[in-house]
């Protein structure tokens, strides 16, 4: 878990925090702990993008067969709270003069074919082509991020919510700003 990471990482300023990190996630995991740990070991380690859950089997960090992969995939639990509030308390990126820069916006999750999924709503999105905008069937996210100063393109996500159809689409998610204050 946490504890087998090396100490001596190359351009990893604090390693404690990061153990600290993956001990403080693996406690948000109540059912099928190790495997859904693995399985995030295994989603952050791939060489390019994810395209199928047992292809994530064969990644040499999911030590488990795929059965075991589907079984956590359907019954494991992730206390999402536990993990907003362990999120919260990592340090932030603070620039030299002591800001922070956050970034808020609202990115949709399209999902045309899930006609059946609860609380759909539609999300306006652009098209390539000018003029090419349109609404498609998803969900909205609310996210806010504190921005690394310099040029990177780090961030560190401080929360995001889903939006319903009461939401104020132009407004942060309230925990992330209230946990910095």
């Amino acid at each position: 878990m946490g504890d087998s990471l090396p100490r001596d990482l190359p351009g990893v300023e604090d390693i404690g925090v990061l153990c600290r990190f993956r001990r403080d996630f693996h406690g948000c995991l109540s059912r099928r702990a190790d495997t859904l740990f693995e399985l995030t070991d295994a989603v952050l380690c791939a060489d390019g993008p994810v395209r199928t859950l047992v292809g994530l089997s064969l990644a040499p960090e999911h030590r488990r067969g795929h059965g075991a992969l589907y079984d956590a995939g359907n019954h494991g639990l992730l206390d999402t709270g536990r993990l907003r509030r362990d999120l919260a308390g990592l340090p932030l990126p603070w620039s030299d003069d002591g800001r922070i820069m956050l970034a808020v916006d609202v990115s949709p999750w399209l999902r045309p074919e899930a006609a059946t999924s609860p609380g759909r709503m539609f999300c306006h999105t652009y098209g390539r082509g000018k003029g090419q905008a349109q609404v498609i069937p998803g969900w909205p996210y609310s996210f806010v991020a504190a921005l690394e100063p310099g040029r990177t393109s780090w961030t560190a996500m401080l929360d995001a919510v889903r939006l319903g159809p009461d939401d104020d689409l132009s407004a942060p998610p309230p925990a992330a700003i209230a946990a910095h204050h």
